[in-house]
């Protein structure tokens, strides 16, 4: 199991607690010192079945003032992904 954490979120550090509460047999990747690269990141949409445009919290500034008025195709929201 691996699990995409970022520590200064809360609901990332309870997500860690819970999986630390029900097994040892796990990696931390902390993307924001590892940033994915767009392979990985594709990769993860497959495995989890969902479009980028759902990874993304659009309520954020970033996506506001940058994309939301946009016409995006799924590569270049993954794009967006590693950029910010």
């Amino acid at each position: 199991m691996k699990i995409y954490h970022n520590p200064r979120c809360s609901k990332s550090r309870q997500t860690l607690a819970l999986i630390k509460s029900k097994t040892s047999n796990f990696e931390i990747i902390e993307y924001l010192n590892k940033p994915l690269k767009f392979n990985e990141i594709k990769l993860l949409l497959s495995l989890l079945k969902i479009k980028p445009l759902e990874l993304i919290r659009t309520q954020e500034s970033i996506w506001k003032e940058n994309y939301k008025e946009k016409k995006m195709k799924d590569d270049e929201i993954i794009y967006a992904i590693i950029e910010y």
